[in-house]
């Protein structure tokens, strides 16, 4: 039998299984049994701990895992409840937690929430990454979207109306649309006021969530890249809302709640 934990940040929800001190390598098919919200645990991603890298600063290496077995790059969400975890077990505010897309440091607010640093950013069609050169602020695709990574593509749709938005049926289709060939997030932006925005966000291999942390923190950059909004704002999810600020520097940092909701334990 294997312990788990089950937590959320603003309802996007996350397995997450420690392998710092016993390796599992589990397959896709076991992740995708495992993320069945029917018939397994269930979650928006699935987290996999493990040591840091020899030399590095980082806390911890976490791996991040779609429901469909895929794998993620970075998820803000998921590194505010590692953050989280990381608190309780060592009682240091500060946390770097590395992931595919890099280091992301955590500092825990004296409010309870969790800040990580994003990083930058990047702006360019061949970071996003796209199929070729675009203007990333206004992609030739239905909906005019405008593009960036954050450790993974978005790509980020303003509309007038998020109640009667497309949200299922345009997102998937333009996660899989050829100009992006890792796919892509999808997000739909409604903008309330210049600090204040709501979202709601297709993610690849996961579909739609409650909330999507890089998906957020992609909204308000591409929303002040459009002129739309403040370089600090609200960002409003079905699950809950994360303060989101692009610096002057390039740098985007997110702070939001983080939640353990349950401990459990798994047959493989």
């Amino acid at each position: 039998m294997t312990p788990f934990i089950k937590a959320h940040g603003a309802g996007n929800d996350f397995v997450i299984i420690d392998e710092r001190t016993r390796r599992l390598d589990l397959s896709e098919t076991a992740v995708r049994a495992l993320s069945d919200r029917r018939t397994g645990i269930g979650c928006d991603q699935f987290i996999t701990l493990h040591p840091p890298p020899p030399g590095t600063d980082a806390d911890l290496l976490m791996r991040i895992r779609n429901p469909d077995g895929s794998e993620a790059g970075a998820c803000g969400n998921a590194t505010r409840c590692v953050a989280e975890l990381l608190f309780e077990e060592n009682g240091r505010p500060y946390q770097v937690i590395r992931t595919a897309a890099g280091d992301l440091p955590a500092e825990r607010l004296p409010d309870g929430r969790q800040r990580v640093d994003m990083g930058p950013a990047r702006l360019d069609w061949a970071a996003v990454p796209l199929a070729r050169a675009v203007d990333t602020l206004h992609l030739p695709l239905p909906g005019d979207p405008a593009a960036c990574s954050m450790g993974n593509p978005h790509a980020t749709l303003f509309v007038p109306d998020l109640v009667a938005a497309p949200v299922a049926t345009l997102g998937p289709a333009l996660e899989h649309d050829p100009l992006f060939p890792e796919r892509a997030n999808i997000g739909f932006v409604q903008v309330l006021a210049p600090d204040r925005i709501r979202l709601r966000v297709w993610e690849r291999g996961a579909g739609l969530t409650l909330a999507c942390g890089s998906g957020a923190c992609a909204a308000l950059v591409n929303a002040h890249r459009r002129g739309l909004t403040e370089r600090r704002a609200a960002v409003l999810m079905d699950g809950g809302t994360l303060e989101i600020e692009w610096t002057e520097g390039g740098r985007v940092l997110m702070a939001g709640p983080a939640v353990t909701s349950f401990h459990g334990i798994v047959a493989l």
